[in-house]
């Protein structure tokens, strides 16, 4: 994967729609500056969801971006194992090995 604005296939989807990825780009700043969530906290609840609905891509993505917000290895490793008891083991391994995989690269 390529660090220079995101994994190959953003790459190419943006290249293809400009303006839906845009727009998808700006509706997450609107969001984010909708309320009183800090940006390491929002980072932290996108990378659970991300866990929950198995997204390889999203989990990397809001690992990426929680630890660029501030957050640790530790805080991202917890955030993840808090969701065991609601969608279960096997998600959440496979999550923590996909951000494994965002930390080898610190």
């Amino acid at each position: 994967m390529s660090k220079k604005k995101g994994p190959k296939h953003y790459r190419q989807l943006k290249k293809r729609f400009p303006e839906v990825l845009a727009a998808v780009e700006n509706l997450g700043s609107t969001v984010r500056a909708a309320g009183p969530i800090d940006r390491k906290t929002s980072e932290l609840i996108q990378l659970g969801v991300a866990a929950s609905l198995g997204s390889t891509g999203s989990v990397h993505s809001h690992a990426r971006r929680a630890l660029q917000a501030g957050a640790s290895a530790e805080e991202l490793q917890h955030a993840l194992v808090l969701l065991i008891s609601t969608i279960g083991f096997p998600k959440v391994a496979a999550a923590l090995a996909w951000i494994q995989e965002e930390l080898d690269l610190v």
